[in-house]
């Protein structure tokens, strides 16, 4: 397998243009506003999008392309000053009763408070597989790039360039993992101040309505599904050394990523042994 080496900056070969999907973003091209009735707009000639929440309603938009694994990248400036009570989610879904979901939800704080970056894998509906850390930057102050790379062998979250959280298929030991359901990416601005901040204990100050948060850098490196057709037809085996389609995490990256979860995971559902009375899930005991 490939390795993601962290500790240089590399290009990065692709395969085959006809197999694999890299675009650079245009979210007049790439994207399709869903909801929220004018509060997603797209400016700059199509490099910058803007989702608003007010108290009548949030915003959302998902890709225009359906994708059967993929590394996306989205850079985002989220709701500076008082952001309780909101979320910003940034997640790829398949549609359907027993969905595949891979999730970035940016949880809103009090001003001064940092946001909770909450992670989560579904596979056949079934989730609960939550990550939750504080970041360690402003993500209010800039846009940072937040990255899912999802093989048939991990899932990789990454925060500008820096690994937090692999997820690994171990269906061989009976562990679920999203390899069949393609999915498109979605993300919206919302209301949760029935449980975002502190569990629903501090509300949404409508008074500093409207919140934004800023889109750009938009990119899908991906095997893209039109008609039921992957434009990878044989899968992982189109995936050539180097290929994000193999890559793994190097040395460097797996220390980045414990360090990170060592100073600033602040919830690990493998960890959790009150939420799991009957035994902890299985992925958790033979990570």
């Amino acid at each position: 397998m490939a390795v993601i080496n962290y500790s240089t900056i590399i290009a990065v070969p692709l395969v085959a243009a006809l197999m694999i999907c890299s675009v650079s973003a245009n979210f007049q091209r790439d994207v399709e506003i869903t909801w929220g009735d004018g509060r997603g707009q797209i400016t700059n000639n199509g490099d910058l999008l803007t989702l608003s929440l007010d108290k009548a309603s949030g915003s959302g938009f998902q890709s225009r392309n359906e994708y059967l694994f993929g590394k996306i990248d989205m850079q985002i400036k989220l709701v500076a000053g008082n952001s309780a009570g909101t979320v910003t989610a940034y997640y790829l879904i398949s549609p359907g009763s027993t969905w595949d979901e891979i999730d970035f939800e940016f949880l809103g704080n009090l001003s001064g408070d940092p946001y909770t970056l909450h992670t989560n894998v579904f596979t056949q509906g079934k989730g609960d597989r939550e990550q939750q850390f504080k970041l360690w930057f402003d993500p209010t102050s800039d846009f940072h790039t937040y990255s899912i790379l999802w093989n048939p062998q991990r899932i990789i979250f990454s925060v500008d360039g820096t690994p937090i959280r692999e997820f690994k298929n171990m269906e061989s030991q009976g562990n679920l993992f999203p390899k069949n359901q393609p999915m498109r990416m979605y993300s919206s601005l919302w209301n949760a101040e029935d449980w975002a901040t502190r569990g629903g204990l501090v509300k949404t100050d409508w008074s500093k309505a409207p919140f934004t948060a800023s889109y750009r850098g938009f990119n899908e490196e991906a095997c893209v599904v039109v008609n039921g057709q992957s434009s990878c037809p044989n899968g992982s085996e189109q995936g050539s050394r180097g290929s994000w389609l193999s890559q793994e995490l190097d040395s460097t990256g797996q220390e980045q990523m414990r360090r990170v979860q060592s100073n600033y995971m602040i919830y690990n559902y493998c960890t959790d042994a009150n939420r799991f009375p009957q035994g902890l899930p299985r992925e958790c005991l033979s990570a």
